[in-house]
């Protein structure tokens, strides 16, 4: 059922003296995207909240392609890549309704145990349990 995506318009507060989408906002739109995509599958952040578990961002890499300027509309593609281990993958594409590629990030994603502080051992497992939809999480 993947991926999701999010529709979201650059503003002109969010570009650089150049004119540019700022670089920091590219991870904005990607953090928007993902919520995106657990909210879908039932997974809201009040309910995660309480089943004290919370997504930790450990790692963003982000390719450029191509500039976006204010008012360009794109779409924050955003699936899962499931691992073995406490870690997940996250792959977005950022693309523009041209259908031209803007950007390409790959994150490690985990779930934290909020009261522990520690890694969630089997994060499929735990969002399988508590997703309303668990097939948007490719689960």
């Amino acid at each position: 059922m993947q991926p999701i995506t999010v529709p979201i318009t650059v503003r002109g507060y969010e570009t650089d003296s150049q004119g540019h989408l700022n670089m920091s906002v590219y991870i904005q739109y990607a953090e928007h995207a993902r919520w995106g995509l657990f909210q879908a599958a039932g997974l809201t952040q009040a309910k995660l909240l309480k089943a004290g578990i919370g997504p930790v961002n450990l790692e963003t890499n982000i390719k450029y392609l191509r500039e976006l300027r204010a008012g360009d509309e794109v779409e924050v593609s955003c699936a899962v890549v499931w691992g073995e281990r406490k870690t997940f993958g996250i792959e977005q594409t950022i693309t523009k309704r041209d259908g031209t590629v803007a950007a390409e990030l790959r994150s490690v994603v985990g779930m934290l145990d909020l009261a522990e502080r520690r890694m969630v051992a089997d994060p499929r497992g735990c969002l399988r349990d508590l997703g309303a939809d668990p097939k948007v999480l490719d689960l």
